[in-house]
């Protein structure tokens, strides 16, 4: 069985001393740029997509899906066709949990692994989760710290229009499947706003994360963009 090998140090979960910080937000709000942003200052940023995508080129992990739904799933090269998997998934909820299963546990070994690869390197100030579904998977009671990205619909509604051809009512049906919004953001310790502005951005992030190196972290009720909120 998978165990994460975090310590707690004065209420604090810690990976060999370093803090754990977890991106949430709505789907295209830029979570990974403002992940990218604490990569600039230092940390080490572990994308979940990008883990899924490496598990997804494992052997088992293929003859597995070829086993539960054939070819369907899969390019003309062998390779699994992700679009596919999420067409599947988005209308069998019991294969999502499925596939979650199978994934799950070889996503966590293979972030813990590079976790453990990174600690030993002082010059790194903290580790970052880049995941979609932090809340929905509880990986948020892992972290020190969880970040909110903040965006308009407007502005996330054409960004996934750009970068992945969803018009607004698909961006709506994919994120009615996940925790509401205003309760990711009520949840966080911070919130982060991500709009035009990357200079703006940048500076939240370096506020937050020198807030968070000094241990000042803080469940919120209420607050602005990029501030520690006082807990309700």
């Amino acid at each position: 069985m998978y165990t994460f090998g975090a310590e707690r140090l004065g209420g604090r979960v810690m990976f060999e001393g370093k803090p754990i910080i977890g991106i949430a937000g709505g789907i295209a709000s830029g979570k990974s740029f403002i992940a990218s942003l604490f990569a600039e200052l230092g940390c080490v940023v572990i994308s979940s997509d990008e883990l899924v995508r490496q598990a997804y080129r494992d052997e088992s992990v293929k003859h597995q899906l070829k086993q539960w739904w054939g070819k369907m799933v899969f390019e003309p090269n062998g390779e699994i066709d992700r679009s596919a998997v999420a067409r599947k998934i988005f209308n069998y909820p019991s294969e999502k949990k499925r596939l979650e299963k199978l994934l799950h546990p070889i996503v966590a070994q293979t972030r813990e692994r590079i976790m453990r690869q990174a600690a030993e390197d002082s010059a790194v100030k903290a580790f970052v989760w880049d995941t979609p579904l932090l809340f929905e998977t509880g990986l948020n009671t892992r972290c020190d710290a969880v970040i909110f990205v903040d965006a308009p619909l407007e502005v996330r509604s054409s960004r996934a229009a750009e970068n992945r051809g969803w018009d607004r009512e698909t961006l709506l049906q994919r994120e009615n499947l996940q925790l509401p919004l205003d309760k990711k953001r009520r949840l966080a310790d911070y919130v982060v706003a991500n709009t035009a502005d990357a200079d703006h951005a940048r500076d939240q992030v370096r506020e937050v994360l020198s807030r968070i190196l000094d241990g000042s972290v803080s469940r919120p009720a209420a607050g602005s963009a990029g501030e520690a909120r006082p807990g309700a």
